[in-house]
């Protein structure tokens, strides 16, 4: 029995100590431990993200007052810890995105070591320049957003033009998700294909496939009918008796797509095209446009989530998960790893 207060003193604050550093013990292999936080536009695409990581998604609180104003939460400490923010800027685009910027503003002041906005979509990227007098340039106006709310880092998949990396004065990684989309469709094509780039700004990103599947390319040459349309003056290159594949970026309201389809099938391209893009927008009149009966298949990326109703509607839709690609790249670079790893010797580096 210890009946002396001095033993008893030790004992205690001696136990105490013990539990002390356990618990700072375990908070530092909590501190180091890197997190995924998600936004309510890429949901699913995050938990797919933390299981192929197998980096803890983080519990968060993102509700809606009644008048509209966002309120977020986070339900646990990340005082030092290297966070990711999974989050596409993708319809409703404002709303996502001053969701994000609320994201990092929390994290920034709860004391995270380091935050990464992974945004698979970058929206307002088509807003890269002035086209005429008295307009914004929308894209670098997000990208200073992004650095003031809290962002150390952004990484994005296949922007919509490359010079948008320069718009940032923080670390930016361009991904592409070209070498998936590619995997996918070299079993699935006939060999009797051609590349088709819709217009000539997509001349690079066709070549970039032609490259890895060793196709031939073709170009749509487009000018501008009136103030409101453009149309397809000349189809570039041999489209005869070939299977077209129509390769882009982004697939929007699947317009352009349409018109390619019935300028390639005119002239002497077989009626059963493929359409391939890293983003599916897919706003508007897309699912009739798209639901043309001279198009084969249609193949995008969960950068933008699909539901299951536009999936229902468009039976010919399939996608390609970027899950691994984005899991590998918070793998390199929560361990300061080069992102060029990521693309085959050779292959496609982001466009």
């Amino acid at each position: 029995m210890i009946g002396n207060p001095t033993e008893r003193d030790a004992l205690y604050y001696g136990g105490a100590r013990a539990v002390a550093n356990e618990a700072e013990s375990a908070q530092e292999q909590t501190a180091i431990q890197p997190c995924v936080v998600s936004g309510t536009a890429s949901q699913e695409l995050s938990e797919a993200i933390s299981r192929q990581s197998g980096i803890p998604l983080l519990d968060r609180r993102i509700e809606r007052f009644p008048d509209g104003e966002l309120y977020v939460r986070l339900s646990e400490s990340v005082r030092g810890r290297d966070a990711f923010i999974v989050q596409s800027t993708c319809a409703p685009v404002n709303d996502n995105l001053f969701e994000l910027l609320l994201l990092l503003d929390t994290l920034r002041r709860a004391s995270a070591g380091r935050i990464t906005a992974i945004i698979p979509y970058y929206g307002y990227a088509r807003q890269d320049r002035k086209s005429i007098g008295r307009e914004p340039i929308t894209a670098k106006l997000v990208a200073n957003l992004l650095a003031a709310a809290g962002a150390n880092r952004v990484l994005s998949v296949d922007l919509h033009s490359p010079a948008i990396q320069g718009f940032f004065d923080i670390g930016m990684d361009h991904t592409s998700a070209i070498p998936l989309l590619a995997e996918h469709l070299r079993a699935r094509l006939p060999r009797e294909s051609v590349l088709v780039s819709p217009d000539t700004g997509g001349v690079k990103r066709v070549d970039t496939y032609a490259r890895m599947l060793d196709l031939p390319i073709a170009i749509l040459h487009k000018r501008r009918a009136n103030a409101r349309e453009v149309e397809i003056a000349a189809v570039v290159g041999d489209v005869r008796g070939k299977v077209p594949v129509i390769v882009d970026d982004i697939i929007a309201t699947g317009g352009t797509i349409r018109r390619a389809v019935d300028t390639l099938v005119a002239a002497g391209a077989r009626p059963e095209a493929w359409v391939v893009a890293s983003h599916g927008v897919l706003a508007g009149d897309a699912i009739a446009n798209l639901s043309h009966p001279q198009i084969h298949e249609i193949v995008v990326t969960d950068t933008i989530p699909i539901s299951p109703a536009l999936r229902a509607e468009l039976p010919k839709l399939h996608v390609v998960s970027v899950a691994d690609l984005l899991a590998s790249a918070i793998h390199r670079l929560h361990k300061g790893l080069s992102l060029s790893a990521l693309f085959p010797q050779g292959g496609a580096q982001p466009i």
